[in-house]
């Protein structure tokens, strides 16, 4: 799986539109559009069935991975940030002016936006196959649109917005999730604390432009995917695969999770929770998968990083014994040598 990169917005063109079909305004959009005060003339968001482009960039060169985005109108009273990875986009959004906004999106790809912070004087919400939203106060709801739904919105703002956008292509995502089959159900303003707490997490990597923890990136976006699924009723919830282990998913999170917070001590119960099963079947699923136990393999991981640092000359033994969460020098040294039969010192030494 290719590293999750920065992705520069760009607004649509007409030679990067996508080819899925337009199609007819449904009643309910015509209403909406028509309860616009604030546009005399039709809008750039009325005015396009696909609703915007995202491109790649690489070191200034753009890359031919183009995908749709929500398209936000006047385009210039907003901040956009974006990283993208495999079949998966996070797109953090802010307002920088408290003037009249309106967003559109339709498109062959699912869209889950979570709202940070939002309250509209008025305004209104649309998703096709759900009832329009007049909610003025919307901070900490989530709103799902189902690939080729449409989706429209306007706020006569009265706080400055801050929204994440997650985009979910169906296809790229099949292969390992198998979502393509699964007909999502629209909704819209509704909260999920499972789903919020993901969502947050990968919005905090895109902040930080975070671009090293690939694996934590698509850790968490298969979280986001799964939750999803969930909470449309796909799946209750996920079973214990005994006799092969864990899934493949869960295997690629609860590793991803470990090797983001190796200086730490991870209880087994959040081990368990990030894959949602009980610290009992979590703990023999585990060893079945990795061959070892959780805290043996927390272990091992610590030092084969140790062993990274160690190769290191400038890093002192010391310094990366606390790097890796030891209280001392000593204790460091005897848990090295407890898993690779020699201390830190004599390694590095027979290294060169």
């Amino acid at each position: 799986m290719s590293n999750p990169q920065p992705v520069q917005l760009a607004t649509s063109h007409p030679s990067i539109r996508p080819s899925w079909p337009q199609r007819a305004t449904p009643p309910e959009a015509s209403s909406l559009l028509a309860a616009r005060r604030f546009s005399s003339d039709a809008s750039a968001c009325e005015k396009q069935a696909d609703c915007g482009s995202v491109r790649q960039s690489y070191g200034g060169a753009t890359a031919d991975a183009i995908h749709p985005v929500v398209e936000i109108s006047p385009p210039d009273i907003v901040s956009r940030r974006a990283i993208t990875w495999h079949g998966m986009t996070a797109e953090t959004v802010k307002t920088t002016n408290q003037v009249n906004v309106e967003y559109c999106f339709r498109a062959p790809m699912h869209l889950l936006v979570a709202y940070e912070e939002g309250e509209r004087r008025s305004g209104e919400t649309f998703v096709e196959g759900a009832p329009r939203s007049n909610l003025r106060n919307f901070a900490r709801k989530l709103t799902f649109v189902p690939a080729g739904h449409e989706y429209r919105e306007w706020h006569e703002p009265l706080t400055r917005s801050r929204r994440t956008h997650f985009y979910f292509d169906p296809v790229k995502l099949d292969s390992a999730l198998r979502i393509a089959d699964i007909s999502f159900a629209p909704r819209l303003f509704f909260e999920d604390a499972t789903l919020w707490d993901t969502a947050l997490k990968l919005k905090s990597l895109v902040d930080s432009a975070a671009l090293e923890d690939r694996l934590y990136f698509d850790a968490l976006g298969v979280v986001l995917v799964h939750e999803l699924v969930r909470l449309d009723g796909g799946m209750s919830s996920i079973p214990p695969q005994l006799r092969g282990g864990l899934a493949a998913w869960q295997e690629r999170v609860v590793a991803a999770y470990i090797e983001k917070h190796l200086a730490e001590r991870i209880p087994l119960d959040t081990l368990a929770e990030l894959v949602r099963l009980s610290r009992y079947y979590f703990c023999r699923a585990f060893k079945q998968s990795f061959g070892m136990p959780p805290h043996r393999y927390q272990t091992s991981r610590r030092m084969e990083y140790a062993k990274l640092l160690l190769a290191k000359r400038a890093v002192s033994v010391t310094e990366i014994g606390i790097m890796l969460g030891f209280s001392s020098t000593s204790s460091f040294t005897a848990a090295f040598r407890r898993e690779t039969g020699t201390t830190p010192t004599d390694y590095r030494r027979n290294i060169g």
